[in-house]
């Protein structure tokens, strides 16, 4: 198992720091979130691939649908190539809250659903390299493109995309999950997305054998795919049952996200945060 952590409120420089403090104590990954308006994620991240050598580095997550495609692909290239490969990209519709509703309006969960869907398929393509790259949608599209276009990704054939996966109540497939499986990994979401609640493994472990049944109806692999439980291992935000991550192991997690969003903002909160970082991963 990978042990990763959300900085939840960081300026830039903090931020950089606490990378650099997270690889030095052992951490696989280190994760910001993004805003509409705020700390933009991905400059902050570009700075961190600099000063750092081996920690993944990501979101957790990124509102796909609410960017332009070809924006997104530019900003996660060009922090992929700065890092030799390192970054991945955790997808899902969003937490609508004030900070969102300030600016743009909200579309509804179809409209955003169906926008991720599309800006993925357009990331995916442009990233892949592979001229002349063409897409027709309902909100984007996308001609053939030879001018200047950027180097390679050094993550082939594009930098990983975790998604955020629900289980809902009622018949039918679960389209949140059925998009998961043909991407790089799950978030498992149980009690819905956003939820910081109570995480059970007997749902943790349903989300993961319904993906991995859609990957071997798809004829897709399942070696090198990801699974992602959000964890806390000083509050309450991500609260386990059982807390023991040998049963989450064998439910199918591959890694073990800290999650502490509870954590205030402020000096008080960071020094907080990096106490805990400088702690080490929870692998005793």
């Amino acid at each position: 198992m990978h042990f990763g952590f959300v900085v939840p409120y960081a300026a830039e420089r903090a931020f950089v720091d606490l990378a650099g403090l997270g690889e030095r104590q052992g951490w696989d990954g280190v994760f910001t979130w993004e805003a509409l308006y705020g700390v933009d994620a991905w400059v902050t991240l570009g700075a961190a691939a600099i000063t750092t050598e081996r920690i993944r580095l990501g979101t957790l997550l990124t509102p796909a649908s609410r960017h332009r495609p070809w924006d997104l692909a530019s900003r996660v290239g060009s922090v992929d190539r700065l890092s030799g490969g390192r970054v991945v990209m955790s997808v899902g519709l969003g937490a609508l809250h004030d900070g969102w509703l300030a600016f743009e309006a909200d579309e509804g969960r179809a409209a955003r659903a169906r926008k991720l869907d599309e800006s993925l398929a357009i990331f995916a393509g442009l990233l892949e390299g592979g001229q002349p790259f063409s897409y027709e949608g309902r909100y984007y599209s996308a001609r053939p493109n030879t001018f200047m276009l950027p180097p390679l990704t050094p993550s082939r054939p594009h930098p990983p995309v975790w998604v955020v996966g629900a289980q809902t109540p009622g018949p039918g497939r679960q389209r949140s999950l059925e998009r998961a499986a043909h991407w790089q990994g799950l978030i498992p979401a149980l009690g819905g997305e956003g939820s910081g609640g109570v995480r059970r493994v007997e749902d943790f472990a349903a989300h993961v054998a319904a993906v991995r049944a859609i990957r071997d109806e798809q004829g897709l692999p399942w070696p090198g795919y990801d699974v992602v439980v959000e964890a806390d291992s000083y509050g309450r935000f991500a609260a386990l049952e059982p807390t023991d991550r040998s049963a989450w192991v064998d439910a199918g997690a591959t890694w073990w996200i800290e999650s502490w969003w509870d954590v205030p903002q402020g000096p008080e909160g960071l020094a907080e945060v990096r106490r805990r970082v400088a702690a080490g991963p929870p692998v005793a």
